[in-house]
């Protein structure tokens, strides 16, 4: 990493402080496979998301008062008498479910062509950490607005650590910092919702770093053996990402400004009133896969060990996936039960945004059931007897002139 300039204070600075040469080693000459498709832009998009998320929560935090007898009113003002206050909440709003999106297909990719199989084993555990404290954020700041579906999802979902023996009350009541969803809960929530963000910027950081050290995967999931396999990030691929992030926006504007409440809840319009149960309490759109796992298991304990069972089965994939192929496309019955996999996971996020009652309730055991099967018997035992993978490429070069 090497930078010369003719600007004798750049030069000064870059010799005792060498930001300018690591910025152009990452952002300019760093190779990348040439060969990589419109997938890989939704790690960046899922950058652009978080800064734009961290910006307008600032400016929101300007003007939010966390008390519960405050707050509701607040997000009014905000969007009725702060200047664009409006424009500033729906932004910060409908870009944690574009957030979720660029996340979740990024999952989806890694897992389709076998980026979480080694070298980058710790990097993809960042990556499932990342999502972790996305979510704890996620929900916190659903808990903000202090209306009906926020206070009782916060109610609901804070109620299951007390399925946890021994100390699962005190865990509760920790949460609480009282006996019941109060003032103290809106408070500490407000603190994490605002201090989680960077804590995320900070473990990206770490996924980028493993990330240029091991190299990115490509979907022929076959590494780089030289200059002729690869291309400089500056520029082919900063315009194929902002070309990407153009129709991120595009779809981003669609939403927000003629359907910015389309992936909200309308009863967090009301004002929350412990008195007032409603009829079906639902998390966002986000949670409800792993909502409907909660509910798919009768037993209380139970259905809080499969709920974080889901997530942390993924960070030990790497090892239960034992093929030494990474791509799909090279594993034709791996590709059949990736898509069975993806719509079981829609499956889900449909079975959780439903009442848990008739055949709701059997339909998610049974999705439950699969998407557990797919991680613990398929991957690991199943696949390895029944696949005959394709014959790989012997470069991504060679693939490219093919193609």
């Amino acid at each position: 990493m090497s930078f010369k300039t003719n600007n004798k204070v750049v030069q000064w600075v870059e010799d005792r402080l060498p930001l300018i040469s690591m910025g152009h080693h990452t952002l300019y000459e760093y190779p990348m496979p040439k060969n990589l498709n419109y997938l890989w832009n939704f790690g960046s998009l899922a950058g652009f998301a978080l800064v734009t998320m961290i910006v307008t929560g600032i400016i929101l935090a300007m003007q939010y008062t966390p008390h519960v007898d405050l707050a509701f009113n607040s997000v009014e003002r905000i969007m009725r008498d702060v200047n664009n206050g409006w424009l500033i909440r729906y932004i910060h709003m409908n870009m944690a479910s574009f957030f979720f999106i660029a996340v979740y297909i990024h999952i989806m990719r890694g897992l389709y062509y076998g980026s979480y199989k080694a070298p980058r084993e710790l990097l993809w555990q960042l990556g499932v950490v990342i999502f972790l404290l996305m979510m704890a954020t996620a929900f916190m700041g659903y808990v903000l607005p202090w209306g009906q579906m926020s206070f009782w999802g916060a109610t609901v979902i804070t109620n299951l650590f007390s399925a946890i023996p021994i100390v699962g009350e005190n865990i509760v009541t920790w949460l609480w910092g009282g006996f019941s969803v109060d003032n103290p809960t809106l408070n500490r929530f407000f603190a994490l919702h605002y201090l989680l963000p960077f804590i995320i910027v900070a473990v990206v950081v770490l996924h980028i770093v493993a990330l240029h050290t091991v190299t990115s995967n490509n979907p022929l999931g076959i590494d780089m053996k030289g200059p002729q396999d690869s291309l400089t990030f500056q520029p082919y691929y900063t315009i194929k990402d902002l070309f990407g992030l153009g129709v991120f926006l595009m779809a981003f504007s669609a939403f927000l400004f003629w359907a910015p409440n389309y992936m909200g809840h309308p009863d967090n319009y009301i004002p929350a009133n412990p008195l007032s149960t409603p009829a079906h309490i639902v998390p966002e759109w986000y949670f409800l896969p792993f909502y409907a796992i909660l509910r798919a298991v009768p037993d209380k304990l139970g259905g809080v060990i499969a709920m974080f069972g889901a997530i942390a089965v993924l960070f030990v994939l790497p090892w239960l996936d034992r093929s030494k192929i990474r791509s799909c496309k090279f594993r034709p019955v791996a590709r059949i039960f990736f898509w069975i996999f993806l719509l079981n996971g829609l499956f889900l996020g449909y079975l959780g945004g439903k009442p848990a009652e008739g055949w709701y309730v059997v339909a998610s055991q049974i999705a439950t059931v699969y998407y557990f099967f797919h991680f613990l018997i398929l991957l690991p035992v199943i696949l390895p007897m029944i696949e005959r993978p394709r014959e790989l490429p012997s470069s991504i070069h060679e693939a490219v002139l093919k193609s």
